[in-house]
């Protein structure tokens, strides 16, 4: 064909002298808005340093230009640090030290960094070997963006990140504040277990996370980092009123040191822990590689962590959503103990139900049923576990969930269309995504439940899945179900919920209807 004058599509290489051009102006701007940040008298004109796109072949506009550039970042993201992912406008000839120099009392650099890249000058992320046996040879785990800290990250993000911005930008908190850990030491020991050095076991929490100040202290006074736990241990007395009533109808029995009077006082030690994902690990948990989780996770986020892309070699991310809390009657000691029973009960928050009593679903009265099971195996001389995973409505949040049960109340709330009336508001089922939850099994030392105080079989699938073995499935007994909630609990048994009992057909589901709103007309 003959030639038309139209240049041949670009190469990579050509972009990335594209998108350093780009760079260049931007630092030239940046350097102008820091004039203008430190009183400069008379602001310069900023005409000419705009980032105007550089000329490009008619063929390939700035949409094209940028979608190859973010593809080729995913793409190369989970390159080691030799092979770098995409740096348009890598600056390693520009060190970071200048751009990254605190400015005095407001925890800021004198220059907003937008991202950071493997072989910047001045990027030196203390090593991290995840899955190390031992932790000065794992590593910490160091996420600040302070300045004396942000070259040596080596992780990104942080559960109650937002609340700290928040308290930074009003002045609540002073930046360079350092936390006193005195006395704060886990108030019972737990492992190390063999789990906590393998790196397919534990995904999504740092096993360290509870020791972390103290394991790393020389670092953190050498070289003037900031290194914080994400476990905290702790011991605490719970008060619950059915637990009075369960003292009352004789199924608890005081015995001074689980259930502690007539009230049904519980002694508990409790376990706080805030997410830390390994990204290759949690890629292939979910079965799916590593570069679209960074990219989906990036996007989805509002490109509020472009390290995803940028940072190959940083390959942890604590991610800025809820944790959990394990509930431990008995002696924590027990958990790892194959010769010791184990009973346990794996619960999602539900708000609505566990704490204000709502009656449309079964989770509070499961929840009690778990925490009063747990403590009569506690009792029997094993051990009873209660973990409580932030992941309300299914984990698609609190305002979809309302939504649903809107919709399910103004229809005719049946149980046939008990699953359809959630995957038409949200377009799925449930996203709790089970498949990370065994990892607090994992460190916890356990390697097999007695007693699965649990009906869904997601949950159950997962900890097999993990290798933890299930000797027995307990389910919640008929005279706890609430009368509204039985559309959910009987389309969750015809779904795929564990029962010993009648599991009912599709005809059958649809005579089962929950309590309507009176002021509808049906």
């Amino acid at each position: 064909m003959a030639s038309n004058g139209v240049t041949p599509s670009l190469s990579l290489e050509d972009v990335m002298g594209q998108l350093k051009a780009i760079q260049q102006k931007q630092d030239e701007l940046l350097s102008v808005v820091d004039s203008l940040s430190q009183g400069a008298a008379s602001p310069p004109s900023l005409t000419g340093l705009r980032p105007s796109p550089p000329s490009l072949p008619r063929q390939q506009s700035e949409k094209e230009i940028e979608e190859t550039a973010i593809a080729s970042a995913a793409a190369l993201a989970v390159k080691s640090t030799e092979t770098p992912p995409l740096r348009p406008a890598d600056p390693a000839g520009t060190p970071l030290d200048g751009a990254a120099s605190p400015v005095s009392g407001s925890g800021f650099t004198s220059r907003i960094v937008l991202t950071t890249y493997p072989k910047q000058i001045g990027i030196k992320p203390f090593p991290l070997n995840w899955g190390a046996p031992e932790p000065l040879e794992r590593g910490p785990i160091v996420v600040s963006r302070y300045s004396t800290t942000i070259r040596r990250r080596n992780a990104h993000g942080g559960s109650y990140s937002i609340y700290y911005a928040l308290a930074l930008a009003s002045k609540e908190l002073k930046a360079d504040h350092r936390p006193d850990f005195t006395n704060t030491e886990p108030a019972v020991t737990i492992g190390p277990f063999p789990q906590w050095g393998d790196k397919k076991k534990i995904v999504a929490m740092d096993p360290w996370g509870h020791l972390s100040p103290w394991l790393f202290k020389d670092t953190i006074e050498r070289d003037d980092v900031d290194i914080r736990p994400t476990i905290a241990i702790t011991k605490a007395h719970m008060k619950l009123p059915e637990l009075e009533e369960s003292v009352r109808s004789g199924r608890l029995i005081p015995d001074g040191k689980i259930c502690m009077n007539g009230s049904g006082e519980l002694a508990v030690t409790k376990f706080a822990v805030e997410p830390v994902w390994y990204l290759p690990g949690v890629a292939e948990r979910f079965g799916i590689d590593e570069g679209t989780l960074r990219r989906c996770l990036f996007e989805y986020t509002g490109g509020s962590y472009p390290e995803l892309i940028t940072r190959g070699d940083i390959k942890v991310f604590l991610p800025p959503i809820g944790g959990l809390t394990v509930y431990c009657f008995g002696d924590p000691a027990n958990l790892s103990d194959p010769n010791k029973k184990l009973a346990l009960r794996v619960h999602d928050e539900c708000n609505g139900s566990d704490v204000f009593g709502s009656d449309i679903c079964t989770c509070r009265p499961y929840l009690i049923f778990g925490i009063e099971e747990a403590v009569k195996e506690a009792q029997n001389g094993g051990t009873g576990v209660v973990i409580y995973f932030r992941k309300e409505g299914r984990a698609l949040g609190e305002v979809t969930k309302y939504l649903v049960y809107n919709a399910r109340k103004r229809g005719e709330d049946r149980a046939s269309d008990y699953f359809k009336r959630t995957e038409n508001v949200a377009g799925v089922k449930d996203m709790r995504f089970q498949a990370l939850m065994p990892d607090i099994l994992h460190w916890l030392g356990i390697t097999k439940i007695d007693r699965m105080l649990s009906m869904s079989n997601m949950k159950h699938d997962a900890i097999v899945g993990q290798g933890i073995p299930i000797h027995e499935r307990v389910e919640l007994p008929e005279s706890l179900i609430p009368a509204d909630s039985r559309v959910e609990i009987d389309a969750k048994i015809t779904a795929g919920y564990f029962t010993s009992g009648h599991r009912m057909t599709e005809d059958e589901l649809k005579a089962v209807q929950g309590r309507m709103w009176e002021d509808i007309d049906h």
